[in-house]
């Protein structure tokens, strides 16, 4: 009985630990944009301060898109092909599981029939980010990625956390035109 216990904590534990680390993602873009010509990219601030977030969460973000952009061939510039822009959504996730086999608090008469069984709370944040490239000529939304993850609470998992989740968006960027 105690084996199936360590057992269904054990399973619990590794689900929760490889959910936080998927990354849902989906795209959507403009199928009469040229993506060949945009080689030059800069931060769209008017829409980057909208974004309701801490500061430090922002930097962050861009420091993430930042490297992956120029991993892909793009140069920083102050006369841009595409404008890069963010957005932000967040909730919280309350799952709870119920252990039939009881560990906690319980009620009965018999030695082994010690609990009505035991939950157990699990509570995540989920973020949902959105990248934005707009046409810096046209200011026309060319190009946008989304993910949803759920996020890290610890201060020094933060930034690899935003960089997973800011690589898997944009590795959908440009889209494969076949």
């Amino acid at each position: 009985m105690k084996s199936l216990k360590l057992t269904s904590v054990l399973i619990l534990l590794v689900l929760v630990m490889t959910s936080c680390s998927s990354v849902k993602v989906a795209t959507d873009y403009d199928r009469e944009a040229n993506f060949n010509q945009y080689q030059t990219y800069a931060f769209f601030k008017p829409g980057i301060d909208k974004a309701e977030i801490s500061d430090l969460d922002k930097k962050r973000i861009l420091r993430a898109i930042d490297m992956e952009m120029q991993q892909k061939g793009l140069t920083k510039s102050e006369n841009p092909d595409i404008l890069v822009s963010i957005f932000t959504k967040t909730k919280e996730n309350v799952n709870i599981y119920n252990n039939p086999y009881g560990y906690g608090y319980g009620w009965g008469w018999h030695p082994w029939y010690w609990g009505a069984g035991a939950n157990t709370i699990n509570r995540t944040t989920e973020g949902t980010l959105y990248i934005d490239l707009v046409d810096a000529d046209r200011k026309e939304l060319v190009w946008q990625g989304m993910g949803t993850a759920a996020l890290a609470s610890k201060v020094d998992k933060k930034q690899e956390r935003i960089n997973e989740i800011v690589e898997e968006i944009l590795e959908k960027y440009p889209p494969s035109l076949n």
